[in-house]
């Protein structure tokens, strides 16, 4: 079993491997700074509600291009929606695809918009599992007895 420094360096190098891979960016630090002893989950508990918010929107996209006649208006106001929320989590990559999706939106490119909602699941659950990752890992620390070193 990994001692409690060990945990702590781990935790930090997958942290700042997160950001040097441009999955989170500064808006995740301020979110992080958020938190103190009075609210000791807020940063899972806003994260948990980006993943909820997300999985909804990411349904809503995918039903509103699978009508027959498209709503682009719907279409947009959904990806801005999820842009606002991604990139209020500092979600860059889901964040970057949101602006490429609305910029196909605004074309009415449906066969873009399309392949803009894969890359919007494979870059939102791909940052779903890095954050899970972490949150695991400042859980084991915490339950080891240890605190949750500050970047």
């Amino acid at each position: 079993m990994e001692t409690v420094p060990q945990l702590q360096r781990k935790l930090v190098e997958y942290r700042t491997s997160l950001f040097n891979e441009g999955i989170l960016d500064d808006q995740f630090t301020q979110l992080q700074e958020l938190q103190d002893e009075n609210n000791p989950d807020f940063v899972v508990e806003v994260v948990t509600l980006f993943f909820q918010d997300t999985e909804r929107l990411l349904n809503e996209l995918a039903r509103t291009l699978d009508q027959q006649t498209i709503d682009f208006n719907r279409l947009d106001a959904h990806v801005h929606q999820l842009k606002g929320s991604s990139s209020s989590v500092g979600a860059q990559r889901v964040q970057t695809v949101c602006v490429l999706f609305r910029n196909y939106s605004e074309e009415r490119n449906i066969e873009e918009c399309l392949k803009c909602l894969q890359q919007l699941k494979q870059e939102f659950y791909f940052v779903k599992n890095k954050l899970e990752t972490l949150f695991k890992l400042e859980k084991q620390i915490l339950e080891a007895g240890g605190t949750i070193p500050v970047q």
